[in-house]
């Protein structure tokens, strides 16, 4: 079950560390015997994802547990749309198996890469103001604890471990099997195009509010914004996704083969990031079609990039949106990459970034490569000032002591985490920072 010392590194390349052990377990037994053998030895334990987070979250400095061998669906039922499925799972086999299956997950990200128990862990989300995380369509967990044991947790069966573990940061065991409630397949119509920024925020709250999924993006130096509107289709509808022909133009060459080339031009010639930028902006092209609703949801993403992501009150999104096309063409480092703007209702998970309010997504991202550390200090800057909550998986400096002025549950959660893992064996440096130790 053990193998050799293994370098980790993230797929954006921000993080890497190296573990003592590295094991690779196969069912909950072995899970187990991993965690227990672990502190009979005094190492910590992560679990390994697809390091698709940019923080140091999935680091594993003691042993390091790689969950590739335990993947797969346990159960369905196709009546009650009821799921429950292995840890190690990506997202992407997961909307595989659920398609087959006739059923969907209600909403999805635009990455695949990520295991269920890291995307829930780290609270990732889509977007839709009527719609919540992917933690949210949660109905239970099993995991497996400091001392070996295997506990169930649900709304009704230890809720307040259920209420911490739904976002857990991977802080409180090793989660074993996630357990969900999922729909029936349903198709999206998406209609993408470019837009003046000004109207695009003018008419913001209405957009959120008559549509399923609402998103744009915004070039820093252009004045046009690319939205993405998904809304479902009556049940029985027909895709008519884009031709074959028109995907490869669109996303591999326009999105990823053209913008990765523009983006290695302004790594180089720093002076042509604002041309370059505008020109990005300039060439968005309209598209409708209708697909699947994960093949819709999902974008491939081959150009690589840092980024950073907080949550922020609904409200206070024209606000803060205005501070940032004021004050980030002033920068000394011009910035190559799109904010992205998205939304997501409130809900009662203690660590989700939008517990409690209704939230406004601002990411920003940078080219790998490029300085963007002053970007980033003046993004959280900005958004601090509005109580703004760092995505777990995404880059950010907050330590224990700020986040606990953001979050009302963080004592209850550090409270849970205590009762669960008294020694700390699910840490490492990220994990101390924003929990304190």
């Amino acid at each position: 079950m053990s193998g050799p010392q293994t370098t980790w590194r993230n797929w954006a390349g921000t993080a890497s560390a190296v573990a003592r052990e590295v094991c690779g377990p196969r069912d909950v037994t072995e899970i187990s015997k991993a965690v227990t053998g672990a502190a009979e030895r005094g190492l910590t334990v992560r679990t390994r994802g697809s390091g698709h987070s940019f923080t140091e979250i999935g680091a594993a400095h003691g042993m390091a547990l790689d969950l590739t061998g335990w993947t797969g669906v346990v159960s369905a039922d196709t009546e009650t749309g009821a799921v429950t499925v292995r840890s190690g799972t990506t997202l992407a086999t997961l909307n595989a198996e659920l398609d087959r299956l006739g059923l969907a997950m209600i909403n999805l990200g635009d990455i695949d890469a990520q295991t269920v128990s890291g995307a829930i862990s780290t609270g990732t989300h889509g977007t839709g103001a009527r719609l919540g995380g992917i933690s949210t369509q949660v109905t239970g967990l099993e995991l497996v604890l400091a001392d070996g044991s295997l506990v169930s947790c649900s709304a009704t069966e230890r809720p307040d471990l259920f209420a911490a573990a739904r976002v857990g940061l991977g802080a409180l065991g090793v989660i074993t099997t996630v357990s969900l409630r999922t729909v029936p397949s349903f198709v999206l119509a998406a209609e993408e195009k470019p837009e003046p920024l000004d109207d695009v925020l003018a008419s913001m709250d209405e957009r959120c509010s008559a549509n399923d999924h609402f998103e744009f993006y915004w070039f820093p130096y252009g004045h046009n914004a690319l939205t993405k509107t998904n809304n479902r289709l009556p049940d029985g509808a027909t895709p008519a996704p884009l031709s074959r022909a028109k995907q490869f133009i669109e996303y591999d060459v326009m999105e990823n083969a053209l913008f990765g080339t523009l983006c290695r031009i302004g790594r180089r010639v720093p002076s042509l990031v604002r041309p370059l930028n505008k020109l990005s902006s300039a060439a968005l092209s309209p598209r409708s079609y209708s697909d699947l609703s994960h093949k819709v949801f999902v974008t491939s993403r081959k150009v690589r990039f840092v980024e950073s992501e907080y949550a922020i009150p609904r409200e206070a999104l024209a606000d803060v949106l205005g501070e940032l096309r004021t004050r980030v063409p002033k920068l000394a480092d011009p910035v190559m990459f799109p904010v992205e703007v998205r939304v997501a209702a409130a809900d009662d998970i203690w660590l989700s970034t939008a517990y409690e309010r209704d939230s406004a997504y601002l990411a920003i991202h940078q080219f790998i490569g490029m300085p963007y550390r002053a970007y980033f200090d003046l993004f959280e800057s900005i958004v601090g000032a509005v109580g703004g909550r760092p995505h777990w998986g995404k880059m950010h400096t907050l330590d224990a002591e700020t986040l606990r002025t953001r979050y009302p549950r963080f004592d209850d959660f550090r409270r849970v985490r205590s009762e669960v893992d008294p020694e700390r064996r699910f840490t490492n440096p990220y994990v101390a920072r924003v929990l304190g130790s």
